[in-house]
């Protein structure tokens, strides 16, 4: 009741000249604040906006890399020094050949499995790996690296040959950079249903921090011509498949199922453990897409990957920043974290440091993580000394980037 009163009792008592006189004084006080009001909001929108996410430092662990993997002394001695290179995320292979890398009693009751991985001294290699990763703080993601494809000699070929898809020549096997091979059929449900199974068994059984699916979890164009698949297309089209494997409707149909069949994986993935990361590691879109129907960017546009790592692994650089800089790389990093698999070499093919040093440099100048191919490569077998290569790769990130667990 008082606030009223006085406000009417200054009015009485200032005559116009003196309410003049104030508003001189304060009117030039009402614009800076109005000034630095419209400042602050300006900056701060944008901030929200435009929070910075988090930045991949990955590399990925194969099987090449398992005489680390099995000693606990050398995981503890990887992770420490990828602690030192201030990387922040681990992929290690966990799907490779048609057999997992750790104790599955899915893939023993589906008699694929006649052996188990083990550490050193029997220890489960993936658990450790997962525990001292973590105490490092580094984030640990498993890696089906061979999604649907599997060797023709594995037990998993041999013991399931109605899952396997084939050529419109009948034939079943493609070259692939791990050999001979053979395709899961990815329309089959039993097939879905066996992959679905082995991703949550790892999810579950784990404290891991997501699952990642690379240029694999795709099928060849050529492939779809198996009696299954076949009779589910008629049915649905009315006409049988193009003789032409590259026709553009028979490979968004194939495209199209198998993206049905990531969005159904991936709400299988958050249903179980909804923090986990969907990951995904494929090729430039265009060569995904079609040469092996795999429409990751439907995936992502879908909301189901949670980070991308596109595979360039091209030696010559202005090759290399070309493939960075498309179009569905930068529509990605508006809305997830995105980065580059960069080849650190192969034991027959040794990468030089001064080259991983330009394209990461060209990754991070377009707002890119990186990830590298792989582990022991970044070390062994290269043209530098070891030295040489370990000041090398610690020079390349000076300060952290951590990425913080969803717990």
């Amino acid at each position: 009741m008082k606030l009223p009163f006085l406000v009417q009792s200054w009015r009485r008592r200032c005559t116009a000249a003196c309410r003049q006189t104030l508003l001189k004084y304060l009117f030039p006080i009402l614009i800076l604040i109005s000034f630095v009001t419209v400042l602050l909001v300006d900056n701060f929108m944008p901030a929200i906006a435009q929070l910075p996410r988090q930045e991949i430092r990955g590399v990925w662990m194969t099987t090449n890399d398992f005489d680390t993997l099995k000693s606990r002394d050398k995981v503890q001695d990887a992770v420490s020094q990828l602690q030192q290179m201030n990387l922040n995320t681990i992929y290690p292979v966990v799907w490779n050949s048609g057999y997992v890398m750790y104790p599955s009693a899915l893939a023993q009751r589906a008699g694929i499995q006649p052996f188990v991985y083990k550490g050193s001294d029997g220890h489960d290699i993936l658990a450790d790996l997962i525990t001292q990763a973590h105490h490092k703080g580094l984030l640990v993601i498993p890696w089906f690296e061979f999604g649907f494809m599997a060797p023709p000699t594995s037990e998993l070929a041999l013991n399931y040959p109605d899952w396997f898809t084939q050529k419109r020549d009948g034939s079943q096997i493609s070259i692939s950079a791990a050999g001979e091979v053979m395709w899961l059929n990815p329309f089959h449900p039993q097939v879905q249903q066996f992959i679905t199974n082995l991703v949550l068994e790892t999810v579950t059984q784990y404290d891991a921090d997501g699952i990642q699916f690379d240029d694999h979890m795709s099928l060849p164009s050529e492939f779809g011509y198996d009696q299954y698949t076949v009779a589910l297309y008629t049915q649905e089209t009315n006409n049988p498949p193009p003789t032409d494997a590259q026709d553009a409707a028979w490979v968004q149909w194939r495209a199209d199922k198998i993206t049905a069949f990531m969005v159904q994986l991936n709400q299988a993935v958050k249903q179980r453990k909804p923090q986990a990361i969907f990951s995904v590691a494929p090729n430039y879109y265009d060569l995904a897409y079609k040469f092996h129907l795999q429409d990751w960017l439907s995936w992502m546009r879908q909301n189901i990957v949670d980070e991308l790592i596109v595979q360039v692994y091209r030696p010559n650089l202005q090759s290399f920043v070309a493939n960075i800089s498309r179009a569905e790389i930068q529509e990605a990093q508006q809305i997830i974290p995105t980065g580059i698999g960069i080849m650190t070499g192969l034991r027959n093919n040794p990468v030089p440091m001064q080259q991983i040093k330009s394209q990461v440099r060209a990754a991070q100048e377009r707002g890119l993580g990186v990830t590298f191919f792989y582990y022991e490569s970044l070390w062994n077998d290269a043209i530098e000394s070891l030295n040489e290569r370990q000041v090398g790769f610690e020079t390349l990130f000076p300060s952290p980037a951590l990425r913080a667990r969803s717990e």
